[in-house]
């Protein structure tokens, strides 16, 4: 069991999202719940091809945090 981190982003047209740690995973949505769904998937399918081609499976490495700042 792994745990990758996945970043969220709103564009004008819906959602992105991509994985940091599989370069090339990436997905869109026209809603958030449409682009959850579409990344889970992409991640699956890119495990299953590393898998199917006895490449090793990345160590996460990616890490995120949340700032606050005073906007005056």
């Amino acid at each position: 069991m792994r745990k990758f981190l996945v970043v969220y982003e709103k564009t004008k047209t819906g959602y992105s999202s991509y994985v940091p740690d599989l370069p090339g995973v990436i997905a869109t949505g026209k809603t958030k719940e449409k682009v959850e769904k579409n990344i889970f998937e992409a991640i699956q399918f890119h495990l299953q091809g590393l898998k199917e081609e006895k490449l090793p499976i990345p160590k996460p490495q990616a890490e995120s945090e949340v700032l606050v700042f005073a906007v005056n």
